[in-house]
């Protein structure tokens, strides 16, 4: 088993390292923001001397396996379940549901871990969970996942989809009161999922960055660029973004950097053309960490009109990339930008006032924009990882949260 490093962990050198099974129905090679928590949880994990195995999806259902892996930088075993594509997502694979226990029995007689941690209650973090329960293994569950949100890939009629958004909350209530301590990225998802099922004591924890890994650029930008990461999907409104884009004065010579894949791709890329912004919209599909971090250090604004976010990775790394933000005023993106700090709210789909805060940023001046720059700096620093880390070890070892 890993030795703790003091160094990397100085709070807690004397803890015995934990081995920790985390339970993923998204991770690497998935592109997302539960899968890119996942990834740096195990990967802070491991640094910090615990013994970190992760169950997941295979790449396909040929592909599975016990497999020590690199994530992060890090080495840890990973448990690649037998899983299928789903036909209605551009890139999605899962685990056969009645599967799911018996490859969660399989993974806890090899691994004996001393605590589970569930990243859903879908398909692998539900089987886990129940498993876990009759070993009276210590269960941590952290909820990335709106019912609703699942929707467009159910193929379900809509006059089913109220029932089906129904069963899902229902079933995540069964296995998240299964847990020791339940968590989500922020306040506003706290709030929204006690409102939505019978649960309470729900903890926010921030997903966490390591703002050292990112370059913000305080000189004046050489011109006015927009960018956006993320999933090209429906929740994600890209399509409001782009029309405010074409409102916005041609005097201010816009380009939008568009990173990220998704099932939307065709029909956005049909709405550029459609807005005549052929000439000012790159979408650059999936990127290397580097590539992204350049392309947010040179960016000028980032914009994000997503209704559905539970914290949001990617607006997090903007912020450490020292950008204004101009975002939707829903969920948990208010959580992230103070309107008239470190960016502007706008109402969710509305075109005019996203055109409107995005001029703001873009025309103001470079003593406003440093003002800005800086209040984004200063807002992520609450979500350190490390911060993230040492709350987690707290749930894990059944302790007393960090302040």
């Amino acid at each position: 088993m890993p030795q703790t490093d003091p160094a990397r962990h100085p709070d807690d050198a004397q803890s015995r390292p934990l081995t920790v099974l985390i339970g993923a129905d998204t991770f690497t090679p998935h592109v997302n923001g539960a899968a890119r928590f996942a990834e740096r949880l195990a990967a802070g994990l491991v640094a910090r001397g615990h013994d970190v195995h992760v169950m997941a999806p295979s790449a396909g259902h040929r592909n599975h396996g016990t497999f020590v892996e690199e994530i992060e930088g890090e080495q840890m075993t990973v448990h690649r379940l037998p899983s299928w594509r789903w036909p209605p997502h551009d890139w999605l694979t899962f685990v056969l549901p009645w599967m799911a226990k018996r490859y969660a029995r399989r993974v806890l007689d090899d691994v004996k871990p001393d605590v589970v941690h569930i990243q859903s209650h879908i398909v692998i973090g539900r089987g886990l969970a129940r498993e876990a329960r009759k070993r009276g293994i210590p269960i941590v569950a952290t909820n990335h996942v709106m019912a609703e949100n699942i929707l467009d890939f159910t193929t379900l009629p809509p006059f089913l989809d109220k029932v089906f958004v129904k069963l899902a909350w229902a079933d995540a209530e069964r296995t998240l009161k299964m847990a020791r301590a339940v968590t989500t990225p922020t306040r506003k998802a706290a709030d929204f999922l006690e409102s939505t099922i019978d649960l309470h004591g729900v903890i926010p924890v921030s997903c966490g960055i390591d703002k050292s890994n990112y370059t913000p650029d305080f000189t004046p930008p050489d011109g006015n660029r927009i960018v956006f990461v993320g999933r090209l999907t429906t929740e994600k409104h890209i399509d409001v973004m782009l029309r405010a884009v074409a409102k916005l004065d041609p005097a201010l010579d816009v380009h939008v950097d568009i990173v990220g894949s998704g099932d939307q791709r065709r029909n956005l890329d049909q709405l550029v053309g459609q807005l005549g912004l052929g000439e000012r919209v790159t979408f650059h599909g999936h990127t290397s960490d580097e590539e992204l971090r350049s392309l947010l250090s040179r960016a000028s604004v980032f914009a994000i009109a997503s209704i559905a976010e539970l914290q949001s990775i990617a607006t997090l790394e903007a912020m450490a990339s020292g950008l204004p933000i101009v975002a939707a005023n829903a969920v948990a993106l208010p959580h992230l930008v103070h309107d008239g700090e470190n960016g502007y709210l706008f109402e969710p789909g509305n075109v005019d006032e996203m055109a409107e805060k995005l001029t703001a940023v873009l025309t103001a001046s470079p003593e406003e924009r440093l003002r800005m720059q800086r209040a984004s700096l200063d807002g992520v620093t609450v979500h350190d990882i490390h911060r993230t880390l040492s709350t987690f070890e707290a749930l894990y070892r059944g302790e007393p949260l960090p302040e």
